[in-house]
């Protein structure tokens, strides 16, 4: 899978206006299995508590599973487990929403996908959910512009809930710009569409994308 993403990257590179037309085969066994070893282990499990140490107990009959429902189009996401957590420097919490670790899996794949074509896109001056970009490198280039450019003025500035109002058939409409591939397309519309479960009632998602996933908008 490495090489045919490297491979996306240098077309989407060279040619702007490409569309890719095939890309869910490359979500595989083989490539879904490297998605799974590079999961963190030991952390919260979605709604039907399932760990990537148990998931890992059948790997190879998980995922052979999982494609062949892929294959069908007859996979779908589970709702993401809604949970809490506080938001510095205030008295408000976040909602986070944790996906089971089979979805985790395919997210990972789906991320990398999307990294290869999108990343020739981005703005160097870019760091926020990127690949290899931190806060820590953000702040080092602003050091940079600070210290060795002409600086007049710093705005700080946030989205106030963007997350939560992500507008989904805008989302698709964009990700159409550089993807024709029905199939992965339908597969991310049901990422944010999979609903989540809060205290035991499944909530729908119309909008928005839950944090805590690694499909972020």
């Amino acid at each position: 899978m490495e090489t045919k993403l490297v491979r996306i990257a240098e077309l989407a590179k060279s040619q702007p206006e490409i569309k890719f037309t095939s890309l869910l085969h490359l979500l595989n066994e083989e490539s879904l299995k490297q998605c799974h070893y590079e999961l963190p282990s030991r952390k919260a499990a979605g709604v039907h508590q399932t760990t990537k140490e148990e998931y890992e107990l059948n790997l190879a009959s998980n995922l052979s599973d999982l494609v062949r429902r892929m294959k069908q189009k007859s996979y779908r996401p589970a709702p993401v487990r809604r949970t809490y957590i506080s938001k510095p420097g205030s008295n408000k919490k976040r909602p986070l929403g944790i996906p089971e670790h089979e979805d985790k899996i395919v997210q990972r794949g789906i991320a990398k996908i999307l990294n290869a074509i999108y990343e020739q896109d981005f703005l160097d001056s870019s760091f926020g959910f990127r690949p290899k970009r931190s806060c820590h490198d953000a702040l080092k280039i602003l050091n940079v512009y600070i210290d060795k450019r002409y600086t007049n003025y710093i705005v700080d500035a946030d989205i106030k809930g963007f997350f939560d109002n992500v507008d989904h058939k805008w989302m698709m409409d964009f990700l159409r710009l550089r993807i024709d591939d029905p199939n992965l397309l339908r597969l991310i519309a049901r990422f944010l569409k999979g609903g989540f479960m809060e205290e035991g009632k499944l909530f729908k998602t119309e909008e928005g994308n839950p944090q805590g996933g690694l499909c972020k908008a």
